[in-house]
């Protein structure tokens, strides 16, 4: 319909520009006739000048074209119309349910049955969504026909934050009756929520480390200036203190600032190629001492041939020494640590750093590599841990594409295994 209304404007467009031109080229050919009879160039240019204006005035160069009427709306089948909406809503992966005026689930789309499981056909969305405000929120759009919007936390199976969005099923120049079809769609924003959480206990764990060992330099400054001004005996002891907090300080700040290069470059894989078999013997030497202070013995179990992975050296370095100086601190019950690394062809590498320590609740291995979670925060500052070294290593691994494996067993020891 549209189509034939702009042709047909066209065709009268072109037939008006055809008249017009043509009166144009008559007047022309008339004034050159009076020159040539020897009439007045005056009269002539005259005459020709009214002859334009007559073909530019007579009419409207284009005839105004009446508006071609509005489309009517297109009745629609019921089962068209969902099966449809249903095809569009399979794209998108959010998941979405179409319910109608009852709230009864007419259709999901793969997001939604892998998120909620699959709902039983005409079944009520309180099969599967029981959250009042979500089905409060449902009642009141079937209700006015609007729009609205929630945010809805789930804690079982798992903790998920969604905003919750309803609306009814409208589309241009298709008749739909209204309130027939409503879209529930549910958008994640579980990942948001959980970085603004950890940003926060971020801010708030950096002041606190900050603050205590800033506290206690205060006190001891004030001390050495009152009632120790002249004790050399106390103010060599206070020295002491004030030099392990100091140093704390310092170890603390370095790690920040490691994290935050690492995130700068996060995106950036490393391209050099690093044999594994020297760097684990240089970081065992290198921690030898620590080892012999804690009375602890690191064991190496290397393969004859390399084991060669695509990385960077100095941070894989930083990777292995946080992991087996831990496993020195935190397993120095067990008095072994045991580094093996596994190179097959055709398989993965893998290196494991095992203790015969404690062990770790299994309640605490998810959070490990939080910044500044502690499983014990005494035993962790008396052993001068920062809280950082983790989350170090897990962005570390994470630029080189690779996994940390956590596995422990209370009173039987932890293996931490990189997986590249």
């Amino acid at each position: 319909m549209h189509l034939q209304d702009e042709w047909s404007f066209l065709r009268k467009l072109a037939a008006r520009l055809r008249q017009e031109i043509a009166i144009l080229i008559l007047a022309t050919l008339i004034a050159i006739l009076a020159l040539i009879e020897g009439i007045g160039a005056g009269f002539v240019f005259w005459l020709w000048a009214a002859a334009v204006f007559v073909a530019l005035t007579r009419a409207p160069l284009v005839e105004q074209a009446e508006p071609p009427p509005p489309a009517e709306p297109r009745p629609v089948d019921p089962e068209t119309l969902l099966r449809t909406v249903s095809a569009g809503l399979a794209a998108l992966d959010m998941p979405a349910l179409i319910i109608d005026r009852e709230a009864s689930v007419l259709a999901q789309n793969p997001a939604a049955e892998k998120a909620f499981g699959a709902f039983p056909a005409g079944a009520h969305i309180s099969a599967k969504l029981r959250s009042p405000s979500v089905l409060d929120m449902v009642r009141e759009t079937i209700a006015t026909n609007a729009p609205n919007q929630i945010e809805h936390s789930e804690r079982l199976p798992s903790e998920r934050v969604y905003i919750i969005r309803i609306a009814p099923v409208e589309l241009p120049d298709i008749e739909i009756e209204p309130g027939m079809f409503f879209v529930l769609s549910f958008r994640d924003i579980s990942e948001l929520r959980h970085i603004d959480r950890m940003r926060s206990d971020f801010v708030a764990n950096a002041s606190h480390e900050l603050r205590t060992p800033l506290a206690s330099l205060r006190g001891f400054i004030e001390t050495i200036q009152g009632p120790a001004k002249a004790d050399p005996k106390a103010q060599q002891r206070f020295l002491g203190i004030m030099f392990d907090q100091t140093t704390r300080m310092s170890r603390l700040v370095d790690d920040l600032l490691s994290l935050s290069r690492l995130e700068l470059k996060s995106h950036i894989a490393p391209d050099q190629k690093v044999d594994l078999v020297p760097l684990l013997g240089h970081v065992r030497d290198s921690l030898l001492p620590l080892a012999g202070d804690l009375d602890v013995t690191i064991n190496l179990h290397l393969p004859p041939a390399k084991a060669e992975v695509l990385g960077d050296r100095d941070e894989l370095v930083q990777v292995f020494e946080n992991l087996i100086e831990n496993a020195c601190k935190y397993g120095q019950e067990g008095k072994v640590v045991d580094v093996s690394l596994l190179s097959e062809p055709g398989q993965a590498v893998e290196v494991v750093v095992s203790d015969r320590g404690p062990g770790i609740p299994a309640e605490h291995v998810p959070r490990l590599t939080e910044r500044f979670y502690r499983v014990n925060v005494e035993d962790s500052r008396s052993k001068k841990g920062t809280g950082l070294g983790l989350a170090i290593v897990k962005h570390i691994l994470t630029r080189h594409r690779a996994r940390l494996i956590v596995k422990s067993e209370v009173g039987k020891g932890t293996d931490f295994t990189v997986r590249f």
